[in-house]
């Protein structure tokens, strides 16, 4: 099974990433998270793009809060599905962030997520990664049916309330 590659711009948007890397461990999915700034190691970053798909990565997310450089630079680097997270914080609130990381350049995309959405990003890499793995698609599956019936059991408990 290939690899999900996470990248955070600081070890402050670890909250967020711990959305996403809890989702993969739930379904057995192996991942590597780093830090890696696009402004202050972007040499670094670079290289961690550049040799993803050779070290067994099959998409990578990138969590950046304010100017949020970090998702484009990362796709920038490789050909491999990017997914951005965009972070809270900061004078806008994560506006900025969200603005920097889905307004990527034709050539360049990058899927965004809400902001500080980890969970989604993951279930967005697992989705990537089931396109070519059965039992991942199976799990999906049986997430999005365990997660209807979660909303049905509280639709039962508000209508008995009422």
């Amino acid at each position: 099974m290939k690899k999900i590659g996470i990248v955070m711009g600081s070890d402050s948007d670890l909250p967020v990433v711990k959305k996403a890397t809890d989702v993969l461990k739930e379904f057995g999915v192996p991942f590597e998270a780093h830090v890696f700034s696009a402004h202050r190691t972007p040499e670094q970053a670079r290289d961690f793009a550049l040799r993803a798909r050779e070290n067994g990565f099959g998409a990578i997310i990138a969590a950046a809060g304010m100017a949020a450089h970090l998702a484009g630079a990362v796709a920038a680097n490789t050909t491999l599905p990017v997914i951005g997270i965009p972070c809270k914080g900061g004078a806008m609130d994560g506006i900025d962030a969200l603005l920097s990381t889905v307004q990527m350049p034709s050539g360049i995309p990058v899927a965004t997520v809400a902001l500080n959405g980890g969970a989604n990003a993951a279930l967005l890499a697992i989705q990537i990664l089931a396109v070519e793995d059965a039992s991942l698609a199976e799990k999906l599956a049986a997430k999005r049916q365990a997660d209807a019936a979660a909303v049905l059991a509280k639709d039962e408990g508000v209508t008995a309330r009422l």
